[in-house]
């Protein structure tokens, strides 16, 4: 049997595969469940944006780099917020790309409800929620 080879994508081609089947939200809905416990929201910017632009009140910051094991509810290293493979996570980046990708990979873990924040922290800002710092 001769196998072929998948042609690769490309990483629009890749995000637009992997947000048909994220429930993306919109700024004041990821605010309106951050506030009342519905979703805990993560935000995974890297230090310097964070600096520069300040954070998201309530938000559980971890780095890109560490958000499965922090996050993984039976992980040996998870945030004590990653109670449950049914948690709502809305993940956070700085223009919501990367959270997209992040989000597929905690679904990934069995977090079926992760899911992405549009327009990342800059729509959060946009949008004249909260922000500190």
């Amino acid at each position: 049997m001769a196998v072929t080879a998948q042609r690769p994508l490309g990483v629009d081609e890749l995000l637009d595969r992997v947000r048909e089947g994220l429930d993306r939200v919109e700024a004041k809905e990821a605010y309106t469940a951050g506030q009342a416990g519905e979703a805990l929201l993560v935000d995974i910017r890297y230090a310097a944006l964070r600096e520069r632009d300040g954070l998201i009140p309530g938000a559980l910051v971890v780095e890109r780099n560490e958000l499965e094991w922090r996050l993984d509810p039976q992980g040996s290293h998870r945030a004590p917020e990653a109670t449950s493979h049914d948690l709502r996570v809305v993940v956070v980046c700085n223009e919501g790309y990367a959270s997209s990708l992040a989000a597929l990979s905690l679904r990934q873990l069995g977090l079926h409800r992760a899911t992405d924040l549009v327009g990342g922290f800059q729509a959060w800002r946009t949008a004249g929620l909260p922000v500190t710092g």
